[in-house]
């Protein structure tokens, strides 16, 4: 049986190409290689860290949560895409995302569309 070929090596033959899409919250992550002791090379995503709150405040907007909402309907309303709800997510304290609308009536904070800092930047903590 023939080895199967990990999907990274597809797109290293791609100049510029990033194993995640734009949308995706590992888009800028740095990819790391770790080489066994056979000399395998394991590639993997890097931890990805967030600035400290205090630092972001001017980049977002409070929202009280209403009954009903869900992280999913925000990050519709916010951002456009449904699938964007991380981005709030990596804005508030919270381990689970649904903990952001589990009760009505808490604040949140979600941020501008593209407000977080850029790790290419260096602006993000590492």
């Amino acid at each position: 049986m023939a080895d199967i070929e990990p999907y990274e090596n597809a797109l290293d033959a791609i100049p510029g190409a990033h194993p995640y899409p734009r949308t995706s919250r590992y888009h800028d992550a740095e990819i790391g290689i770790h080489r066994q002791a056979d000399g395998t090379e394991v590639r993997y995503t890097k931890r990805r860290l967030l600035p400290p709150l205090a630092e972001t405040e001017d980049e977002g907007q409070s929202h009280t949560v209403s009954s009903g909402e869900r992280p999913d309907l925000l990050g519709q309303r916010y951002f456009g895409d449904p699938a964007q709800w991380w981005q709030i997510a990596d804005a508030n304290p919270v381990l689970d995302p649904r903990e952001l609308t589990d009760e009505a009536g808490n604040v949140i904070e979600v941020p501008l569309a593209g407000g977080f800092p850029r790790a290419d930047r260096g602006d993000r903590r590492v």
